[in-house]
């Protein structure tokens, strides 16, 4: 009987508006998949064929994840932090070795049925294993040696994920360590000093570290017309794309550039552009719209956290969806190398999606256990 009350008062704490813009975008990205499919998928089908079905398919299993978290107190996923931080730098390794390459890049398993993509997960582990490094270390990053320390273990995933090559989300890892160490309130004096230090390095990562088709592709970002049947293509195609919709955009399945098949990875990178086309500005605001909701409903969990730990998990979480949401659209606009990271919840991508439906569990387990540890 109290097993069963404390049940019901969990479930009262849930945040189902969370879940709910988190399903609308979902559903916003099912419809812009299915019109930057039509022109290869043709009509709609039932299939496991059609990207369509697939994503729903994956969306409707990462919601069952999200839910089986949210029921499980964030406090147990933290005393795993170390075993899941071990395990993800394990995968990362195996990728190297026995991963699929497309386009010169080896970032998923080939299982068959689906792609996996190991480093999408690797985000929610560095983000656990800071949590709690940096709650066991004070519950803050002011110490040089704590905050030194939350670097090292972030560049290991950064590491790994850099030489797949896959630049936008090491950019993602660095941005969720920057935006940690801020919330645990580092200090300006060592920000600068490590800001300048990175800047040191910047003509040596340059020089050893960055392929040509990535230096191609941020000159493009300068001059796209310098190439623009090979590296330049798709961010003219974009620009075009969204350039074209206006207002009100020309109406789904009606905009040329997505179903002439001028713009490239229409249901991944570029489906903001396909949105841009055919759903206009109007669209483009709502979309992100819903996005600014969902940070909002993120931070709240921040505020309601009761400990370190819950504050940090929830910002990591903020910051991870916050500079994904940036990068695409930027990529789409032009102002951004073309970096290959899918729009969070809109994207097709069952990795992807898994990954951010785990946040939201998370993310809902702290407002539903907030309470017990505020009364500690």
């Amino acid at each position: 009987m109290f097993r069963g009350t404390q049940s019901l008062h969990e479930w009262a704490r849930f945040d189902f508006f969370l879940i709910l813009i988190a399903l609308a975008l979902v559903a916003y990205g099912l419809i812009l998949i299915h019109s930057g499919s039509a022109v290869s998928g043709g009509s709609f089908t039932f299939s496991f064929q059609s990207p369509v079905v697939r994503q729903g398919i994956f969306a409707i299993g990462s919601v069952v994840v999200m839910i089986l978290l949210s029921r499980i107190d964030y406090h147990a996923l933290l005393h795993y932090a170390w075993w899941i931080y071990g395990l993800s730098i394990m995968s990362l390794v195996l990728l190297l070795i026995v991963g699929q390459t497309d386009f010169g890049s080896t970032r998923w398993f080939d299982l068959g049925i689906f792609q996996l993509q190991p480093s999408e997960f690797t985000k929610v582990s560095l983000i656990l294993v800071l949590a709690r490094f940096i709650s066991n270390s004070g519950g803050d990053a002011k110490n040089l040696r704590t905050l030194l320390l939350t670097l090292f273990l972030t560049l290991p995933f950064l590491f790994l994920v850099f030489i797949q090559p896959d630049l936008g989300t090491s950019l993602i890892f660095i941005s969720i360590w920057i935006g940690m160490v801020l919330v645990a309130g580092v200090t300006r004096r060592h920000l600068i000093i490590l800001a300048t230090f990175f800047i040191a390095l910047i003509p040596f990562i340059w020089t050893f570290g960055v392929e040509d088709y990535q230096i191609e592709r941020i000159s493009v970002v300068l001059n796209a017309e310098e190439d623009p049947l090979d590296s330049g293509y798709n961010p003219i195609q974009a620009q075009i794309a969204i350039g074209s919709g206006g207002l009100l955009g020309k109406g789904l399945f009606e905009g040329e550039q997505t179903q002439l098949n001028f713009l490239k990875v229409p249901t991944k990178d570029f489906i903001f552009s396909v949105l841009g086309e055919e759903l206009g500005f109007v669209g483009a605001i709502l979309l992100l719209g819903l996005f600014l909701l969902l940070i909002w409903r993120g931070l709240r969990a921040a505020q309601f956290a009761g400990d370190t730990s819950g504050q940090l998990l929830a910002a990591g979480f903020v910051t991870m969806i916050l500079f994904q949401v940036f990068i695409n659209v930027s990529v789409n606009l032009g102002i951004f190398p073309v970096t290959g990271l899918p729009l969070p919840f809109v994207s097709a991508g069952g990795s992807s999606l898994l990954t951010l439906f785990v946040t939201l569990g998370i993310l809902e387990s702290i407002v539903i256990h907030h309470r017990a540890y505020r009364q500690n």
